[in-house]
């Protein structure tokens, strides 16, 4: 099996964006079939496909090493302490009870979805590097493009490698079956250094800003925000500072007004969005196309279950239930409303009813939730929403500038009005620019959308935060790599503790 994850250079199945109307984004993909790799970059058409099956890894909401549904924002919820996993029982989706419970083992967690799925888009875009430049009829332009997006994808899906993993084999170039197993790990220090150089000759290929039809591929500033940030985990604060200064005053990013607009299904690709992944809710999704959605089924795994109020669809599978800890955290701020909902509270007035999922807190993720206003009627319902998932926005990159300003003996005064910028949007008063009120800042800011559980690893903070979830300092800072990379005369190493 291990092959099938590393190695993805037999045939590669690759999809074409709907560039032809404003109406759809560069990446609302369409199956075209397979393709093999030694005959298809016969012309710059096909190369853009190639592109685009580059971007596909970071939309896949389902797959993995054992076919099971998978979604990002699941695990790294269920890991932190913005929700648990829920669901119908104690064995629904095991990978997200796995990391909740921190019983993580090499068998039993999310560690296989993302490996998978990060190594897919690694060597997707390593064959795009190496085919580019001999595909014949492409201009320069669009070669300079072309090869700065697979750069800025191979440098994303590495990010997400070291930052789960830390110990993860550095691929640069595509494998065959008789040198898979001899990738031995490479150092922490080797990822990351490749991952800057990387993003680094990105940038200037990139445009500075994306036409509507292309929306969803990458611009400049989002190349230079993810350097920002990957310099952030590195603690290069003077660097961090400065790249992330670039893309909060030189580029025409602001902040939505209204708070609850970020997240509107109507608000696609706002001012505030600087990386945005793409889910489409026209395909027609059915139980057939398993492990091909590019709508947003995490929408439907965090609704109610068995709602019968007007509010929410039909309800649905009450999974990542938010914590109370949240819940308490968050009341009495503005941003509570677009961030919770309470669904007992909401149901007692109404007079309606839900199923208590496992670990009901009776609080519901409101960001993501499968409200009517978004139900589309292509398709299965519960498996085409359109619900975006906005992956670095302005207000992210204010507060990790302002941290890195903190951190690197920076300007104060910046840190100070970055932070009253965030706070100001949704009415809140000045409070001083301290680590301790950025780190809440962003929990608030940015709950339910993924970016806590890096950020207790990432400041130290998760052996106390997540204590009451199991969590193990020394151990659960990463987690273990998938049995079957380890195992078949593989040099990659199980990660300490986990054997």
């Amino acid at each position: 099996m291990k092959s099938k994850y590393i190695i993805y250079t037999g045939a590669i199945l690759l999809g074409v964006g709907a560039l032809a109307s404003c109406k759809k984004s560069f990446l609302e993909l369409t199956p075209q079939g397979q393709f093999l790799q030694s005959n298809y970059y016969a012309n710059p058409a096909q190369a853009l496909t190639a592109v685009v099956a580059a971007y596909d890894p970071l939309v896949t909401e389902t797959g993995g090493i054992d076919n099971t549904y998978s979604s990002p924002l699941g695990a790294l919820n269920a890991a932190s302490d913005d929700c648990f996993a829920g669901g119908g029982s104690s064995s629904d989706v095991p990978a997200w009870q796995a990391i909740n419970n921190y019983t993580l083992s090499p068998t039993v967690g999310p560690q296989n979805q993302f490996w998978a799925i990060n190594f897919q888009g690694v060597n997707r875009a390593d064959v795009l590097l190496e085919q580019l430049p001999a595909v014949p009829g492409l201009s320069a332009d669009l070669l300079k493009r072309y090869t700065a997006e697979g750069q800025f994808l191979r440098a994303h899906y590495y990010f997400d490698l070291v930052r789960l993993f830390k110990n993860v084999p550095l691929i640069l170039s595509t494998l065959n079956l008789t040198n898979v197993y001899d990738q031995p790990q490479a150092t922490p220090d080797a990822v990351y250094a490749q991952i800057e150089k990387d993003l680094l000759a990105a940038i200037d290929g990139l445009p500075v800003t994306i036409i509507p039809a292309e929306n969803g591929r990458v611009s400049q500033g989002a190349a230079k925000a993810l350097l920002g940030k990957v310099y952030l985990y590195e603690k290069k604060w003077s660097d961090a500072a400065r790249l992330l200064n670039d893309v909060n005053t030189n580029y025409s990013y602001k902040l939505l007004p209204n708070y609850g607009d970020i997240f509107s299904t109507k608000n696609k690709f706002n001012s505030e969005s600087i990386f945005e992944l793409v889910h489409s809710g026209t395909q027609s999704y059915t139980w057939s196309n398993w492990d091909q959605f590019k709508s947003n089924v995490y929408v439907q795994m965090v609704g109610p279950r068995s709602y019968t109020g007007p509010i929410y669809y039909s309800g649905g599978y009450g999974f990542s239930p938010v914590t109370t800890q949240l819940a308490t955290a968050m009341k009495g701020d503005p941003r509570y409303g677009y961030t919770v909902v309470n669904i007992d509270s909401l149901t007692k007035a109404t007079k309606t009813s839900y199923s208590p999922s496992y670990q009901n807190t009776g609080y519901f993720i409101q960001k993501y939730a499968p409200i009517n206003a978004n139900k589309v009627t292509t398709g299965i319902t519960e498996l085409n929403w359109p619900n975006d998932y906005i992956e670095i926005r302005l207000a992210d990159t204010y507060l990790m500038e302002a941290e890195a300003d903190l951190n690197g003996g920076g300007s104060t005064a910046r840190a100070q009005t970055l932070l009253d910028a965030v706070r100001s949007r949704v009415g809140l008063p000045s409070v001083p620019a301290t680590l301790d009120n950025i780190y809440i800042e962003r929990r608030l800011e940015l709950a339910t959308e993924g970016h806590r559980w890096f950020d207790l690893v990432r400041w130290g903070q998760a052996p106390t935060a997540l204590a009451f979830k199991g969590f193990k300092a020394g151990l659960n800072e990463i987690l273990p790599i998938p049995l079957n990379e380890t195992t078949n005369g593989s040099k990659v190493k199980q990660n300490p503790g986990y054997n």
